[in-house]
């Protein structure tokens, strides 16, 4: 049950047993009430000549007339709002980048708050959410498959602890979105520490064509590139060839155990609203594949404090955004 504030009838009743004498807490059991309940009423609400049932009234009305009324959103906000909406910000996101900023300070669930309001009055804007405000149902399963067939596995239980830590650049993890029919297919990979990805299309999902986009991806960046992760897919099978090409050394994470992947994986989701399952993947251009994976990049993070994928790999490497996008378009 919720808190209720004390009536004018019982602050008349407290003064007339306090006149008689009455401790606070034999006050409290005869209203059912917390004793703290009242000492926080004697300490808020005495006046100069005690305690007075009119007088207390009074002073906690005034307070609740001067407690801060909910924030109304003004235009330049809801500009803001909807700019990061259209970019595909999640509420979190659009407001942790515009304190960041300085620009306003707001909770992220205000901004839910109004894009529900906004869907009550027939607006759009959740159709920009991920989920479309639809509740969160949990998964049962994995990806994953069996790890036989591929040469020179090497298990993700022997990769080096300084992974785990994130605690420098390049350490990457892959994987592939597949086409509806399982038409086409995209190669993916993420850096853990900064978040940056990098994704190429292929036509069909096989090792030679998978190995061969994420060498194209990394080959520029091979001085940033320590270790990769995989799942245990069979167009990972030629890894060496990538491990050799790159100079890094890769692992794979244990079977039906997409976790030890997360953020390839939740990238791999958020790459889905621009190639959904229900689309074939087989006449996907690389343009569009760069245009999707810029706007992912784009976005504030939470776990790097609002910055940017970008911003937080240029910090570390000295690659800015136009020279990676500049890379991508180059293959």
């Amino acid at each position: 049950m919720g808190y209720k504030h004390l009536s004018s009838e019982e602050r008349y009743y407290i003064e007339t047993r306090l006149k008689m004498g009455d401790s606070l807490n034999t006050i409290a059991s005869s209203l059912q009430r917390n004793q703290s309940t009242l000492s926080r009423e004697m300490k808020r609400n005495t006046g100069l000549r005690g305690y007075r049932h009119k007088q207390a009234q009074a002073f906690a009305q005034k307070r609740l007339e001067d407690k801060p009324k909910q924030r109304k959103i003004t235009g330049a906000t809801v500009d803001y709002i909807c700019y990061g909406l259209k970019e595909n910000w999640s509420p979190e996101q659009i407001a942790g980048r515009a304190g960041k900023d300085g620009l306003f300070k707001m909770h992220h669930q205000t901004i839910y708050n109004f894009i529900r309001k906004d869907k009550r009055l027939g607006g759009l804007l959740y159709r920009y959410l991920p989920r479309k405000l639809k509740p969160y149902r949990k998964k049962y399963g994995s990806s994953g498959g069996s790890c036989k067939g591929i040469p020179g596995r090497i298990g993700i239980e022997d990769r080096p602890t300084i992974v785990d830590t994130r605690a420098r650049i390049g350490d990457w993890e892959a994987d592939t979105i597949i086409g509806k029919g399982h038409q086409g297919a995209i190669a993916t990979i993420d850096e853990r520490k900064s978040k940056l990805r990098l994704a190429m299309p292929v036509q069909k999902k096989t090792t030679e064509n998978v190995v061969g986009a994420l060498i194209s991806l990394l080959l520029p960046l091979k001085k940033h590139v320590k270790t990769i992760t995989f799942d245990n897919g069979r167009e990972f099978a030629s890894h060496q060839n990538l491990s050799k090409k790159i100079k890094c050394d890769n692992y794979f994470a244990k079977p039906y155990s997409s976790w030890e992947r997360g953020q390839n994986e939740n990238a791999n989701g958020l790459l889905r609203r621009y190639f959904p399952k229900t689309m074939s993947l087989k006449n996907v251009k690389n343009q569009e594949v760069i245009e999707a994976v810029d706007r992912l990049n784009s976005r504030p993070r939470k776990c790097l404090n609002y910055q940017t994928a970008y911003e937080a790999f240029e910090a570390e490497t000295k690659i800015s955004r136009k020279q990676l996008l500049g890379y991508a378009l180059k293959i």
